[in-house]
């Protein structure tokens, strides 16, 4: 628990009851910002209180309308900047425009290392998010970036790796990807490991996106389970898709924010964490 003085926590529109989640787990409200729109679609952002000499955390996902989200968590961040706050961390879930973090045919744009450069230029201190897509991304930053992938550290496994081979007959079996989006290669997967014998196939994916015809394929897949987190909204996606279970992050961001504020190692939180 934080006892307030000299820390505020600000929503943007992405993703408010993961903040609320987060602001909860630390024992403080949320602090009052009025985000409208103009007649032209413009983000209008007003800081509702003093955040002169405040450490500032601005929780923003990169899901929905991300364009809109990202321009948003922008302008908060430069409001409270020329406002006086002493620090501002952007928090962010989901990075938006993570996986394009490399140019992978001529003239194509590393758009990551653009986000990167927007949020510092904002005047952004600091970054916490979930997973990054690749870890050079943290290399585009010149402010320090807290990524956590806690997950897979702790279970020594690697990201988004799946081999086709014969598994011993009764054996459950897991699968760990960072991002969902198209489900047919994860279906594709489950459906191999039980023709191969595993008696249930669990899939556990950090940002579970499901686009498009997602949620039908994993309803009607050979998955027993598929485990995302809240990193973005998945209630719509529980109520169509009774497969899915939901891990909630926000206890878990809101230990990092605190242990931040502090100055405590962020690193040493996922290894205190009891499997």
């Amino acid at each position: 628990m934080l006892s307030g003085a000299g820390i505020k926590i600000f929503s943007g529109t992405s993703h408010p009851e993961l903040a609320e989640i987060i602001a909860r787990r630390i024992g403080l409200p949320l602090s009052r910002a009025d985000i409208t729109k103009n007649s032209i679609g413009e983000n209008n952002v007003r800081i509702e209180e003093s955040v002169r000499e405040d450490d500032v955390y601005i929780v923003n996902t990169g899901c929905g309308a991300v364009n809109t989200s990202l321009m948003e968590l922008c302008i908060m961040i430069h409001a409270c900047k020329i406002a006086s706050a002493k620090r501002i961390t952007a928090v962010i879930p989901l990075f938006p425009y993570a996986r394009q973090d490399k140019k992978d045919k001529s003239r194509a744009p590393i758009t990551a290392k653009l986000v990167a450069n927007m949020l510092q230029r904002s005047g952004c201190d600091h970054v916490i998010t979930m997973d990054l897509h690749a870890s050079q991304i943290q290399g585009f930053f010149d402010v320090p970036v807290d990524n956590a992938t806690s997950m897979a550290d702790r279970l020594g496994v690697d990201f988004a790796l799946f081999h086709k081979e014969r598994k011993k007959a009764n054996e459950v079996s897991r699968m760990w990807t960072i991002w969902l989006i198209l489900a047919e290669p994860l279906v594709l997967a489950a459906s191999h490991l039980a023709d191969a014998g595993a008696t249930s196939v669990y899939a556990i994916v950090t940002h579970g996106i499901l686009s498009g015809n997602a949620l039908t394929s994993v309803m009607e897949s050979r998955l027993e389970k598929l485990i995302v987190t809240n990193t973005l909204p998945q209630t719509a996606n529980q109520e169509q898709c009774s497969k899915i279970e939901v891990i909630d992050i926000g206890p878990t961001l809101g230990e990092v924010i605190r242990r931040s504020h502090y100055g405590e190692s962020v690193s040493q939180l996922f290894h205190e964490v009891p499997y």
